[in-house]
């Protein structure tokens, strides 16, 4: 999500906090509060694929290819 959004976010939420919304504008919000929810998780679960977790006994759990199993079945 780039800055624009983000940035239009907050302008949204301030303006309802001082003078409200539009039904057009509470649609907006409603829809890059979704997009922005949807990338934090995108991002999230991108970071979580590349993590390779190192047991005390020295094998290791690849975090990616396990959901990746996960999701085939």
């Amino acid at each position: 999500m780039d800055n624009d959004k983000i940035a239009r976010i907050n302008e949204l939420y301030h303006k309802s906090k001082s003078e409200g919304l539009t039904p057009e504008e509470a649609e907006e919000q409603q829809n890059l509060r979704k997009e922005y929810i949807a990338s934090v998780k995108n991002n999230l679960r991108s970071q979580l694929d590349n993590v390779v977790v190192v047991n005390p006994d020295g094998t290791s759990r690849d975090l990616g290819k396990e959901r990746a199993g996960k999701r085939l079945h």
